[in-house]
């Protein structure tokens, strides 16, 4: 039987640091539960320096425990929840020399912390925003979303309320909830903010249309550390790409009970945590919930707790008329500026007024169809000028 010498025991909750230590030295863990399916992946990975955690042995016999960690060569190191420290070192005294228990995984303390402030990134929230820029901020929102004055109106009283009472840490994070058939512009709400704030990387938005399962919540969160694919979840990688404090949740009707919970803490204690302990601090952070469902459903679908805890209801309609020629006109002028300067510069007003002619916005009540149509009587109109 060989020994391992080591086998080093994690704090679930300093393992997103542990996974930063290895990430440096270019070393990928990963879970034994992979090699428990499939004996043969170990041959393949002799010789490469992998971190492997072994905590789902925990559910496995003695001998066989054994067994597949002597299929191991001393090129691997292996890692463990120290939760199970009594049961390794009981079951596995004849594998591993050594049991070592790693507080933040590197014997420099305040080196881990200067680490981990530098692989942080900063997002840009609306609380940071000085008081003098706040003015450019809300031309921003009223230039880019059309229609919905009152909205626009609720939304700047309730965002200046907000950064007083976050001041006071009496409020951690502002919660909107969007009613509305597809296409009125829920979701641009959420758009529009994250670009006013400078938002560069992709938003970080959820549609719970996928998210019906009972296995949601891992989806959203992480599956627990040691089993195949455990990681942060979806949400948490959203959040992590994303330069803004900014959060879309789609759809949000189409969840199910254990979300709506996991939400109802979120918004209570203004962090979402992982199921890996990792912990994300919201402070600051717009939440954006969105939905298809109607006024009267709204009740019936939502829990009153999950109501109670929502600082903003509204109901978006159909946008008027003028406010749908107003969108077109700014879609065109785009599109319009981006093939002048990506293709050839020979559109001008005189085709842009042509196209705009040619589309007849009382047709649509679906924002999403009016843009398909102004694509489409773009490529129609642009094929008649290059012809």
């Amino acid at each position: 039987m060989i020994s391992k010498e080591k086998l080093y025991l994690y704090n679930l909750s300093k393992f997103k640091e542990l996974k930063s230590y290895y990430s440096e030295q270019e070393k990928e863990i990963l879970s034994i539960t992979e090699f428990i399916l499939n004996e043969s992946l170990i041959e393949e990975l002799i010789g490469y320096e992998y971190i492997i955690d072994i905590t789902a042995l925990t559910d496995i016999n003695q001998y066989n425990v054994e067994r597949l960690i002597n299929l191991f060569d001393n090129s691997f190191t292996f890692i463990a929840n120290i939760k199970h420290k009594r049961f390794f070192e009981e079951e596995l005294r004849f594998c591993f020399d050594e049991f070592v228990i790693f507080n933040d995984y590197v014997e420099n303390k305040d080196n881990l912390n200067d680490r981990k402030k530098t692989s942080i990134k900063k997002h840009k929230k609306i609380i940071d925003i000085e008081q003098d820029q706040l003015h450019l901020f809300f031309e921003k929102i009223d230039q880019s979303l059309y229609g919905h004055q009152k909205f626009k109106d609720d939304l700047k009283k309730q965002i200046e309320n907000f950064r007083v009472f976050n001041k006071l840490g009496e409020h951690l994070i502002l919660s909107l909830f969007l009613m509305g058939d597809s296409g009125v512009g829920k979701t641009e709400v959420a758009r529009t903010i994250h670009k006013a704030l400078g938002g560069e990387n992709k938003m970080a938005k959820i549609n719970f249309g996928n998210y019906s399962s009972d296995n949601s919540l891992n989806s959203l969160i992480g599956s627990p550390r040691g089993y195949i694919g455990s990681d942060d979840g979806e949400i948490f990688i959203r959040v992590a790409e994303s330069d803004t404090g900014i959060i879309l949740i789609d759809e949000f009707e189409k969840s199910n009970s254990t979300l709506f919970n996991y939400f109802l803490d979120v918004l209570e204690s203004g962090r979402m945590i992982s199921s890996l302990a990792h912990e994300i601090d919201l402070n600051g952070f717009i939440i954006i919930f969105t939905s298809n469902i109607s006024r009267d459903n709204f009740k019936k679908v939502i829990s009153p707790e999950l109501r109670s805890r929502f600082d903003y209801k509204g109901y978006f309609t159909i946008l008027k008329s003028e406010d749908k020629s107003k969108y077109v006109e700014f879609r065109l002028n785009s599109i319009i500026r981006k093939f002048n300067k990506n293709v050839d510069n020979l559109l001008d007003d005189n085709f842009k007024h042509e196209v705009f002619r040619k589309i007849n916005v009382t047709k649509f009540k679906n924002m999403r169809d009016l843009n398909k149509s102004i694509k489409q009587v773009f490529v129609k109109e642009l094929k008649t000028k290059i012809i």
